[in-house]
This record gives C-alpha cells, structure tokens and sequence, in this order.
C-alpha cells in the first residue's frame, strides 16, 4: 500500500503538468497576443507555440490582426444650408499595432465612432445638400485622412471610410423627385425633338437624292437618245449614200453594155423618150427637155398640122 508520501508526490507532479499545460499558448494566424509581466508591458506574441510563466505573466489581451468592418448607425448632421440629414458610415480598419491598440485609448470602437460623427459633422458643416448628394468621394477621402491621422496613436490605420446612406428630410426628397421627374420630362422633349429633326433631315436627304437620281437619269436618256438618233441618221445617210453609189454603178455599167454594144442614133433617141416619158410621169413643175427630144417634139407637131391641113381642104371643096 503507498504512502501519503508518494500519493503527495504524484499529486503534486500531476498538478506541476497540469500547470505547464495550461500555460502553453499556441498563437494562430491573423492574431497577436500582448503579455504583461508582473501588472507590466512585457512582450507580443506572434504566430507559433509560446509559454506563459505561471503567476508571473498573463495575457493582457488577443488581437485580431484581419480587416475588420464597422457599420456604424445613421448620425444627424446639418448641411452648409441648414438641410438635416441622416447618414451612416461604415469603417474598414486594421491594427497595426496591437501595444498601442491596447493601451492607447479605452474601448476603441466607442472612440472610433464618436471620432467618426464629429468628423462627418465638420465635413458636411462645409458642405450644401446638392454637394453633399454629388461628392461622396471626396467626402469618403477626406474622412479616411483624417481618421486615419486621429486613430495612428490607438495603433489603429483606417484603410477606408464609405457613406452607406444619405437620407435627406421627406419634403427635400419629395422636392427632388420633383425635380428629377422635370428634368426627365425635358430630356424626353429635347430627345424627341432632336429625333424629329433627324427624321426630317433624312426625308429631305432621301427627296434631294430622289431629284438628283431621276435628273442624272433624264440626262442619260436624253443623252443615249442622242446617240441613238445621231447613229440612226448616220446610218441611213451611209445606206443613202450606198445606194446612191450602187444606181451610180448600175448607171456606168449600163452606159458600158450600151457602148460596147453600139447603139444606133434610133436607139439613144428612143431611150432619151422614155427616160422623158418617166420624167413627166412625176410631180416636178419644171422639165428640162434634151434638144433631141424637142427636135421630136416639133416633128410631131409639125404632122399633127399638116394632118389637120389635109383634112380641112377636102371640107373646102
């Protein structure tokens, strides 16, 4: 049966093991342990295994070292105009330092957002409703700045300060609804008329273009008709003249046969008659009669009288 004495030892060295258990801290990512020695800054600790001395050291406080985020709730604040709004802000910061976190300011959040009212107030005291509804930028980079500038001691950085909301009083917005729903209605009107007078500026184009095809294609008709009728008359003067050239060979070829046939004076003087006879078979009113046919002609006439003599003498007797 053990002793106490040994029963004490093995308590005793349990408790010696439960105690260093408990002071083993295993630090993990994103996250800083600052350790006080005796009521006194000691140390930070980063990521890895580290041991606490028992009843000597504690952990005065764990820091998370991510982004963190803060929706803050609406703040009333008066415009350069005497406008009072609503707006609320949401705060992205990160610790950068977690001694100064820890021992710079009591309850950080609660300072932070008081920090940030009164700045949103300086900023929007310099500012009209219309600038303060159009300059949200501006007003985020300057309250990030100044934030920025404010929280350094807390071992604090502000990476980005944004305007969630902006709530005007119910009678402004109703005022600017108004004036958003005229300024609309003259856009619609200017956007009409302008589209009126494209319209009209298109059918005018299309007339103009209109007149302008169907004169090119007059003076193509009229040109080509030229051409056309030029061609014609060339063509039957060239038909004219050849067959004028052909009744002019026809001509020589004949006087030819009838020279190589050697006509008598009988022949010519009966081929100069109806050559005449055809003559006056036409619509000309005047007639040039060769000298043998008017030879003929008073030869005739002469026997018509000496015809008429003879039959008148017989009557006599």
């Amino acid at each position: 049966m053990p002793s106490i004495s040994s029963i004490m030892l093995i308590v005793l060295v349990i408790l010696i093991l439960l105690v260093l258990a408990l002071n083993i801290k295993v630090v993990q990512q994103s996250r800083a342990y600052v350790i006080e020695r005796l009521g006194a800054f000691h140390s930070v600790w980063g990521v890895g295994v580290h041991f606490k001395i028992p009843f000597i050291e504690r952990v005065a406080k764990a820091v998370s070292l991510k982004e963190q985020v803060v929706d803050f709730a609406p703040q009333p604040v008066i415009t350069k105009d005497n406008v009072t709004m609503q707006i609320d802000t949401v705060l992205y910061f990160s610790i950068t330092d977690p001694k100064l976190y820890t021992y710079g300011v009591e309850q950080p959040m609660s300072a932070i957002e008081n920090l940030t009212a009164t700045t949103l107030r300086n900023i929007i005291g310099d500012l009209e409703l219309d600038q303060t509804l159009t300059s949200r930028d501006i007003i985020n980079s300057k309250m990030r700045s100044l934030l920025d500038e404010a929280t350094d001691p807390w071992g604090i950085k502000v990476n980005r300060v944004e305007l969630k909301n902006i709530l005007p009083p119910r009678e402004i917005q109703d005022a600017m609804e108004r004036q958003m729903k005229a300024e609309r209605e003259r856009r619609e009107s200017i956007l009409q008329a302008e589209g009126q007078k494209a319209s009209q500026i298109l059918v005018a184009e299309g007339e103009k273009q209109s007149v302008i095809l169907k004169a090119e294609a007059a003076k193509e008709a009229a040109i080509k008709k030229a051409e056309g009728d030029k061609e014609a008359r060339i063509m039957a003067a060239e038909a004219e003249a050849t067959a004028i050239l052909q009744v002019q060979q026809a001509t020589a070829e004949s006087l030819k046969l009838l020279n190589q046939a050697a006509p008598s004076d009988q022949v010519v003087k009966l081929k100069a008659l109806e050559a005449f006879t055809k003559a006056a078979d036409g619509k000309a009113t005047k007639l040039i009669i060769p000298s043998e046919i008017q030879g003929l002609a008073g030869l005739a006439a002469s026997a018509k009288e000496i015809f008429v003599d003879d039959k008148a003498q017989p009557e006599q007797k």
